[in-house]
């Protein structure tokens, strides 16, 4: 439970909360289990606080510093954390449903088994984060940085990863049914046995990425580059590959049935 002292303190507002934290750097504040629904945190120093299975339901993060914070199973269902350092923190069984996440700072953070469904994500910085299992059914990645971001098993179905960085990202095993990913730079990511069912790849970058069985069955791929991808094993069956460039690829027991075709230069 939260520290009485520490909630009275914030909730006597910023400036309060900002000068006893200066005066006492040793003390580690404990915040968990509090209820702050639809509070106004806006730019508040949570850096390194316990805030454990606490209620952000609604609140008002915006350029708050909660690096190194502890949220496990918190709830921050349809918070605003718009440019909020989120770094390091531990979001672990946290519900981030709906929340405003843009150009938050979210690298290295731990999102094992977070619910971020239908979050805004929009250029934000998730670098070196831990996504295995996590929940992004319909987010908005758009321009977001997921380089080497751990996604495995991770769900992305008709998430919009329009001209994201996933490069050198492990999304082996991840559900992008229906994802939007035009444009995305995948060099080097891992997709082994990915779902990409229906995903619209259109002019995206997956040079040298490993595809090996993944399911790309009626997946958009026209205009794509694919220098040295491996696609051992992938169903490709209905797939567009109209202008994709598939030099040096590894297309050995790949199902091609049904599929458009690139030029025949453009893949010897």
């Amino acid at each position: 439970m939260a520290n009485r002292e520490h909630l009275t303190l914030l909730k006597a507002g910023a400036v309060t909360w900002i000068e006893w934290r200066k005066k006492n750097p040793q003390i580690e504040p404990d915040l968990s289990a509090a209820n702050l629904q639809g509070d106004n945190l806006r730019g508040a120093n949570l850096q390194g606080v316990n805030l454990r299975r606490v209620d952000l339901g609604n609140a008002l993060l915006v350029r708050a510093n909660l690096s190194g914070a502890d949220l496990s199973s918190a709830n921050l269902y349809k918070a605003f954390l718009n440019e909020a350092n989120l770094s390091e923190a531990n979001f672990s069984v946290a519900n981030l449903s709906g929340a405003i996440l843009k150009y938050a700072d979210l690298s290295h953070a731990n999102l094992i088994g977070a619910d971020l469904s239908g979050v805004d994500l929009r250029g934000a910085a998730i670098a070196s984060a831990n996504l295995i299992g996590t929940d992004l059914t319909g987010a908005n990645l758009r321009d977001a940085d997921l380089g080497a971001a751990k996604l495995m098993r991770t769900n992305l179905s008709f998430a919009n990863l329009i001209e994201a960085n996933l490069i050198d990202a492990d999304l082996s095993e991840a559900s992008l049914y229906e994802a939007e990913m035009l444009g995305a730079y995948l060099y080097k990511a891992d997709l082994y046995k990915a779902n990409l069912n229906k995903a619209h790849l259109t002019g995206a970058y997956l040079l040298r990425a490993n595809l090996s069985e993944a399911n790309l069955s009626q997946a958009n791929l026209s205009w794509t580059n694919l220098r040295g991808a491996n696609l051992a094993g992938a169903n490709l069956r209905e797939a567009n590959l109209r202008g994709a460039d598939l030099r040096g690829a590894n297309l050995s027991s790949v199902n091609l049935q049904e599929a458009i075709m690139p030029d025949a230069s453009k893949h010897n």
